[in-house]
């Protein structure tokens, strides 16, 4: 939340080399996020150059029934969703933020209007988040498309555990997202 700061958040290795390529070339600060975790990830990447421009969001997925943003590593639980509530018929738009700071809040709202419902699925704690800052944009901007309330999806309001067992259900997962996007869908 430090003005003049730009903040990236890749979720895949393709992203990862064009917003870095990006962060390098910048004159301001870039604090850019990654997930040791994605260390192993695979993808392709091409060998030559390229640049992802900071504050420009990617639609991963068309969708028409929800919209559903997020970024990181996280982001791959909405994938996960997304393909199970598309074998009961629901069509998920899912965004990538990319870079949290700049946001791309034209990308959010344009989503919205379309889909008129919004989901957000963030790895962060509940209290002061993204997720927090997207609901207000969309609430302030885009109120009269809303057909639901905006649901967060974020980690349990706990410290991190250290045992996996605990870790995994603190993490938000693709049961929390198929279960958010059925209630603002109502089903």
């Amino acid at each position: 939340n430090t003005p003049g700061l730009k903040v990236v958040v890749p979720s895949n290795p393709y992203d990862a080399k064009g917003l870095l390529k990006a962060a390098i070339r910048d004159d301001d600060p870039v604090i850019f996020m990654e997930s040791e975790q994605m260390y192993g990830d695979k993808a392709e990447v091409p060998e030559g150059e390229y640049i992802i421009p900071m504050g420009v969001a990617d639609i991963k997925r068309e969708g028409s029934d929800v919209t559903i943003v997020s970024f990181g590593k996280i982001i791959k639980e909405a994938y996960i969703a997304a393909d199970e509530l598309q074998k009961e018929g629901i069509s998920c738009e899912i965004i990538d933020l990319r870079t949290v700071r700049p946001m791309d809040h034209k990308t959010i709202l344009d989503s919205v209007k379309k889909t008129n419902r919004l989901v957000i699925l963030e790895e962060a704690w509940p209290f002061g988040n993204v997720a927090t800052e997207i609901t207000y944009q969309v609430q302030s901007q885009a109120f009269d498309y809303l057909d639901a309330p905006i649901i967060k999806i974020n980690t349990a309001d706990t410290p991190a555990p250290y045992s996996p067992v605990l870790l995994k259900e603190w993490l938000p997962n693709s049961g929390d997202v198929v279960a958010a996007v059925k209630k603002v869908l109502y089903k």
